[in-house]
């Protein structure tokens, strides 16, 4: 798996959290809004891993709200996922190009897109084969 470092698509700051780890990696905190109520969400940093922290009880299949934790912006994307129809959840890569995640709890859509395919397409390739050094 291929360990994505992420920041805030509005303020630019870093969503990485070392103190909290995820697959033993540095998760992405994110702050999660669901029925009025707010709480830290922890996702892992390994791109393909569903594994996450979260106090707050969202049942399956409801739609929550991700806000950045340092500026409070709402990182909702404009694009929809095409597998349920929620609005996706969109977090820009820090070395460019951007990953979006399905907002609905318990849909696995999510999208890697580069800006600059080529040269990103290589960072991210080294990062993967840096994995099994």
């Amino acid at each position: 798996m291929i360990n994505v470092s992420v920041k805030c698509p509005h303020c630019g700051k870093s969503l990485m959290d070392s103190k909290k780890k995820i697959d033993n990696r540095p998760s992405i905190k994110v702050k999660l809004t669901y029925a009025g109520k707010n709480a830290p969400l922890h996702l892992s940093s390994l791109y393909g891993s569903y594994n996450v922290a979260l106090d707050l009880n969202i049942p399956m299949r409801k739609i929550a709200g991700f806000r950045c934790p340092h500026c409070n912006a709402d990182l909702k994307s404009t694009r929809k996922c095409d597998l349920c129809g929620a609005q996706m959840v969109a977090f820009n890569l820090k070395g460019g190009g951007q990953v979006q995640i399905c907002s609905r709890r318990g849909c696995k859509k999510h999208i890697l897109e580069f800006q600059d395919p080529k040269s990103e397409l290589q960072a991210f390739y080294r990062s993967y084969l840096k994995n099994f050094r």
